[in-house]
């Protein structure tokens, strides 16, 4: 019996926005509705089964490797499917949104890779979510060009040779898309909206410019949600007629919990694997989350004092290069969320030294690439890339035999020195109010003190914030972490930046909200799961 026809989707609550019938073609849509039908119900077990592992985390303060899927690791046979042409050198990544002059930009920036972004780097407004689809769509057409309305400077896409290879990020599984509804109301999940919409215009596109459908994955917590994407994929691929195989996707390892499955990772997906990479502040953000009730030991110092040096985080990043080699994948990097100051040389000397120090770190220590968030860090990356590699497009005959990770090493947090500091709390809500605010404004990708800062940081930072009150820490100075301080700092700051960009600035913003939400994610007893779920309630469009 054939599979009923998918329930129709409704577009709701949102704007007509300029050629958006380009994207959402009926055919487009009915994909996606197949999509939200057959994977959806598995995608709810999938965040039903978070909610249980949590709850055992929280009970016994530990992690293993699953004894259930040791077999799988034991078994040195298995590899994940060659490397496309495409996606065989990846020295040097760029990250980004995919408004259309950042589009232009990160595709003409001379890394060999963009990773497109739907996801962290791009608040999830309507306008983003389809013109991002369109702004894609161009680029292959080489449709796309771009005017800055302020300076009058133009841009255009160079030769397709020198352009980067695209991996577009769709959202977690965690996020719905309100504007896409079926025929019961129920929404969308995030997720299979940016895949399909993508992978529908794109996937034959792409194999005609010798490239294909590649994909990052975010926020994976198991080897069966790997399971559920590959599942996707298998389906996708027969949907619109291509070669099973031809998808790519490289997981981001950005939670403890997926530390211990990234073999299972990769042989879920092992005839779409493409690699793993190795996610700084969500994986930090995934700790505390899921220790938040593990006591001191758990307690994690000022974010930038917790560098990729660290016992514990370099436990993480080894094993990910190992596992990654043994399995013929590529490891990809953390990344360089610099911005160069126009006006300070000195700033900028100092940050392209620790720029290059930990690209030279990642590139020694056995990863085939890394990830810069400017254009101006791509040449740096490249450097230290260039000078192991040489000729060669990677360098998985790098095993690392050498590198062996204990269960207890991955959340060896108390191995640390460092302590909370009463300056880094204040960092921690300067960075949220000023994140949340432009997210509101639907800016996902956000300059703030000279770092390029996503969701993710403020994710971090509302989690150390709340962290350190439940643990009631006492920093350097004498203050203790209490709401009262929270709300004093916090208060501070909104009144700090009314004075820095004026009342007029400051009453256009969204200034007071983003102050009141960050307090509420940091301060309520009951841990949202992502700051990004309440804060999607409040973006507009």
């Amino acid at each position: 019996m054939s599979a009923p026809a998918p329930s129709p989707l409704a577009i709701v609550d949102a704007e007509p926005l300029p050629r958006q019938e380009e994207v959402l073609t009926d055919a487009a849509l009915a994909f996606v509705a197949e999509l939200h039908r057959r994977f959806t119900p598995r995608r709810d077990e999938l965040l039903a089964r978070r909610a249980e592992r949590r709850a055992e985390i929280a009970r016994t303060s530990t992690l293993d490797f699953l004894p259930e899927t040791a077999a799988i690791r034991a078994d040195d046979s298995w590899q994940v499917a060659p490397a496309p042409a495409a996606l065989n050198d990846r020295r040097v990544e760029i990250t980004g949104p995919t408004d259309r002059k950042m589009t232009i930009n990160a595709l003409n920036s001379g890394a060999r890779v963009w990773l497109a972004d739907f996801e962290d780097a791009s608040a999830p407004t309507w306008e983003n979510v389809v013109l991002g689809q369109l702004n894609l769509i161009a680029a292959y057409t080489r449709s796309i060009d771009f005017t800055d309305p302020g300076s009058g400077k133009s841009y255009a896409l160079r030769p397709n040779e020198e352009l980067a290879t695209v991996v577009m990020r769709p959202r977690g599984w965690h996020l719905d898309e309100r504007h896409l509804v079926d025929a019961d109301g129920r929404a969308v999940p995030g997720a299979l909206v940016d895949f399909g919409l993508y992978f529908f215009h794109n996937a034959q596109r792409l194999l005609d410019l010798g490239k294909g459908p590649y994909f990052y994955l975010p926020k994976t917590e198991s080897h069966l949600e790997a399971r559920l994407w590959n599942d996707v994929f298998v389906f996708a691929q027969e949907y619109v007629g291509i070669p099973q195989g031809t998808v790519r996707a490289t997981v981001l390892i950005e939670t403890i919990t997926a530390a211990y499955e990234m073999e299972e990772i990769l042989y879920e997906l092992r005839d779409h694997a493409a690699g793993l990479n190795a996610g700084r502040w969500d994986y930090l953000f995934s700790i505390v989350k899921n220790f938040r009730d593990g006591g001191a030991r758990f307690v994690l110092p000022d974010r930038n004092a917790v560098t990729m040096t660290a016992p514990f985080m370099r436990a993480y990043t080894e094993l990910l290069v190992r596992t990654c080699h043994k399995r013929g994948a590529h490891a990809i990097g953390g990344m360089a969320a610099f911005i160069p100051s126009r006006r300070d040389a000195e700033v900028n000397k100092v940050a392209f030294e620790k720029v290059r120090a930990d690209k030279d770190r990642e590139a020694n220590d056995g990863f085939d690439g890394s990830w810069v968030a400017h254009p101006d860090l791509v040449p740096i990356a490249l450097e230290s890339f260039d000078r192991v590699l040489g000729d060669k497009p990677h360098q998985k005959d790098r095993l690392r035999e050498d590198v062996h990770v204990e269960a207890a090493d991955l959340i060896a947090v108390d191995s640390l020195e460092a302590k909370p500091t009463y300056a880094g709390l204040v960092n921690a809500v300067q960075v949220g109010i000023r994140y949340i605010e432009a997210w509101l404004r639907g800016l996902g990708a956000v300059a703030i003190f000279n770092l390029m800062e996503d969701a993710a940081t403020a994710e971090i930072s509302r989690s150390q914030i709340w962290q350190w009150i439940n643990a009631g820490v006492e920093f350097e100075n004498g203050d203790r972490a209490t709401p009262e301080l929270a709300r004093k700092v916090a208060a501070e700051e909104l009144d700090a930046i009314r004075k820095e960009i004026g009342e007029e600035a400051f009453a256009a913003g969204h200034w007071q909200e983003a102050h009141d939400l960050l307090l509420r994610v940091s301060l309520d007893e009951d841990y949202a799961d992502f700051l990004t779920l309440p804060a999607y309630e409040q973006l507009r469009g």
